[in-house]
Parts: structure tokens; C-alpha cells; sequence
């Protein structure tokens, strides 16, 4: 292990779920403040002017937004590399995580998790029905459409784990919190694909987090993953009060 980082970031958030799976990849120690960006306080709209997460420091740097954090955090320890070393592939790396970041992020984040979950939970709203049968039943079909074209039948899309199979897998991994499961015999490459993901080593070391604060009120969270072994910092951006984010799509 080497380096010691600090991600303020939940590990609910596919963002920050992307990042930290890039820093076990390669080995980097961290400590973490598992807020939500909506309970975030001031210090951290002046760390993330636009209240996003992941954010992570490194002694007197702050970086924002989870693809410029891993192209950082490559840069500074390049092995292993999570972008493809033919600039052709890299290229199409960068796309298909784009297209995760950006386009699943409005459909299974916004049209879904935020409606069902977070809207729920921290707001005390209802859900959009409309909205989120449009993300289930239109947009996330069209999505694994382009996906079971787009993915490998084995392996990884580019030869080794990058971040392009991180990006996709990590926003899936959010739909199952909303109870969506890929259809096998529809997408089946888009469904072993997924599984195969999410059960490297990385990702289910995290998935131990999540699964117990997905049951744990949110003030209950930071002691609950200090008793399962995560790095929590010993100081907290969180407030009590919960206030919707700059990102906010709904």
C-alpha cells in the first residue's frame, strides 16, 4: 500500500465507488468521509462548488469529479493502467466511460435511485412514477441495447480491467439497490458482463459497505463502517440537515 488519500464521497455513489474501486486496484491507502452531497456543509461547497462527489484530496490539491480523479490518480501510479495503451482504445475507453458517467447517471441515478431512494429517505417526497417507468421500462432497455453490442462475450472490453468496465459496471450496480436486474436471455453479454464486474475482488470488498448502509439510518452510518474495518476519517463535512444538490435533475 502507498499514499494516503482522503475521498469525501458515499459509498452508495456510483462516482465514488468508481474511484475507490481504481484505488484498490492499485493499491492506495485512503481515509474517507462517507457523506452524501447533500448533507454536505459549507467547507464542502467551497471543496466542490457544484456539491458532487467523489472529491479527493491529496495534502493541499482538491480534485473534482470522478474521471478526472482516475485519469489523476493513473498518472501519479501508472501500474497497473487503467486506460488501454493503443490511443485508439484509450479513446474509446474515455467515451464509454463518459457515456456511463453522463448518460447512465441520468437513468439509473436520477430516474431511478434518486426517485425511489434518495427523494424518499432524505426529503420525505414521493417518487416521479412517471419517471422512473420511463428509465425502467424506455431508456435502460435502449441503453443495454447499445451495451450488448458494445461489450465482450469474455473478459473486459479492451483486453485488461479499465476504466471503462469500472464506469459501467459500477452504475449497474446501483440499479440492483432498485431492485433491476439485466435481463440474462434479453442482454446476455450485458449480463455476465456485469456479474463477472461486480464480483472481482475489488468490488465486493466495497459491497460490504454498501449492503450495511443501505439497512443503517443515515447517523448511524459513519460507526457503522468503522466497526466493518473502513477507513472513516475522523472528521465529518456531513450536517444534519439534508439540501439538494447544484446536480439535481428531477
Amino acid at each position: 500500500m502507498t499514499t494516503d488519500y482522503h475521498i469525501i464521497g458515499n459509498y452508495i455513489s456510483p462516482y465514488v465507488r468508481k474511484v475507490l474501486v481504481c484505488m484498490e486496484l492499485k493499491g492506495l491507502r485512503y481515509t474517507i468521509d462517507p457523506i452524501a452531497p447533500f448533507v454536505g456543509n459549507e467547507r464542502f461547497s467551497e471543496l466542490s462548488p457544484l456539491r458532487r462527489i467523489p472529491v479527493l484530496i491529496d495534502g493541499d490539491r482538491v480534485v473534482n469529479d470522478s474521471s478526472v480523479i482516475c485519469q489523476y490518480l493513473d498518472e501519479r501510479h501508472p501500474q497497473p493502467a487503467l486506460y488501454p495503451a493503443d490511443i485508439g482504445d484509450r479513446a474509446q475507453a474515455r467515451w464509454l466511460e463518459e457515456y456511463a458517467d453522463s448518460w447512465l447517471g441520468d437513468v439509473v441515478i436520477w430516474g431511478m435511485f434518486y426517485q425511489i431512494g434518495v427523494k424518499r429517505f432524505l426529503f420525505g417526497e414521493q417518487a416521479d412514477e412517471a419517471i422512473v417507468s420511463r428509465a425502467r421500462e424506455e431508456q435502460l432497455p435502449q441503453t443495454l441495447d447499445y451495451l450488448e453490442s458494445a461489450l465482450p462475450t469474455e473478459g473486459f472490453l479492451f483486453g485488461a480491467l479499465s476504466v471503462a468496465d469500472i464506469s459501467i459496471a459500477s452504475f449497474f450496480r446501483n440499479a440492483a439497490f432498485v431492485r433491476y436486474t439485466v435481463d440474462a436471455q434479453r442482454w446476455p453479454r450485458a449480463a455476465a458482463f456485469i456479474e463477472r464486474t461486480l464480483a472481482l475482488p475489488a468490488f465486493r470488498k466495497l459491497a460490504t459497505y454498501e449492503e450495511r448502509m443501505l439497512r443503517t439510518p443515515l447517523p448511524e452510518q459513519r460507526e457503522i463502517l468503522r466497526e466493518l474495518g473502513a477507513p472513516v476519517s475522523a472528521e465529518t463535512l456531513g450536517c444534519a440537515t439534508a439540501r439538494k444538490s447544484m446536480a439535481r435533475r428531477d
